[in-house]
């Protein structure tokens, strides 16, 4: 109805005033006499008149409620745009909070560790593969003020361990996780800081654990005891791996291992650090 409107609009507005004009130059051609074609033409042309009048004002109308209509869409639209544009902020705003509040605890885990360089990256991708958990990080051997290498260690800002380099590019690198089936990593458990490995288990990678094993002898697990890092290798000693959620046994009850929670909530994870260089200790 609208676009009738519009397109015949015009037509039918010139039509009515074209009705008006020629009763009216009748009228004036008679020269006020009244005959019999004026008799019928005076009283036709009250209610033409009113007709012409009323329809003028429909017309009138239509425009004005065809004006109005577009402004408020146009209204509404640079609205949404505008409340789009708020939304944005917000997020952006929200996300920059939180980016700074990493970097404070990452300042704070720093000064304990000044030999540490680290490298900020924000993950950009996570595996699809049920196989596998992996993601990939915004930094590469390029973009990085830090160069980044294969086999370099990632954290989080409170200095849990996150995962493994395993793969360089330009301006991205792909993480291997501490859940994976493939990862391996020297541990540390206990007061007497009992030797073992941390490895990745298909069956526990559903679950978001690990396998603490290889123990040295007469190592002793108990539930909810700290797993740190041993210093294999290209991770330094000391970052937090896990906790012992439970004790089994294996081989006939011969030989123990631990079923170790990851530090690291993974599922939350936006931003981690590389370990791009550090001392190793003696």
């Amino acid at each position: 109805m609208k676009e009738y409107i519009k397109k015949y609009g015009v037509r039918i507005g010139a039509a009515v005033i074209a009705v008006v004009l020629i009763v009216a130059l009748a009228t004036a051609l008679m020269g006020g006499r009244a005959g019999l074609l004026a008799n019928l033409s005076g009283a036709v042309a009250s209610p033409v008149g009113q007709a012409a009048s009323a329809a003028i004002e429909w017309v009138e109308g239509i425009y004005g409620y065809i004006y109005q209509y577009d402004q408020l869409v146009a209204e509404n639209n640079s609205l949404r745009a505008q409340l789009a544009q708020a939304q944005q902020a917000a997020i952006n705003a929200t996300e920059l909070e939180e980016e700074n509040a990493r970097l404070r605890e990452l300042a704070g885990f720093l000064e304990r560790h000044t030999d540490y360089v680290t490298e900020s990256a924000k993950i950009t991708e996570w595996s699809s593969s049920n196989w596998e958990s992996t993601f990939n990080i915004s930094k590469g051997s390029e973009n990085a003020v830090n160069p980044i290498e294969v086999g370099d260690c990632v954290i989080t800002e409170y200095g849990a361990l996150v995962g493994q380099v395993i793969e360089v590019g330009d301006s991205w690198c792909t993480v291997r996780t501490l859940i994976d089936s493939a990862i391996d990593v020297g541990a540390l458990v206990g007061e007497a800081g009992a030797v073992g490995m941390c490895v990745g288990d298909f069956a526990l990678m559903q679950r978001d654990q690990l396998r603490l094993t290889y123990l040295s002898e007469n190592a002793q697990l108990v539930e909810g005891e700290a797993v740190l890092t041993s210093g294999r290798g290209s991770i330094p000693q000391g970052l937090i791996i896990g906790y012992i959620s439970s004790v089994l046994s294996e081989g006939n009850g011969q030989t123990l291992y631990g079923v170790v929670d990851p530090a690291c909530d993974l599922g939350t994870l936006t931003q981690v650090f590389v370990i791009t260089d550090f001392t190793i200790q003696e």
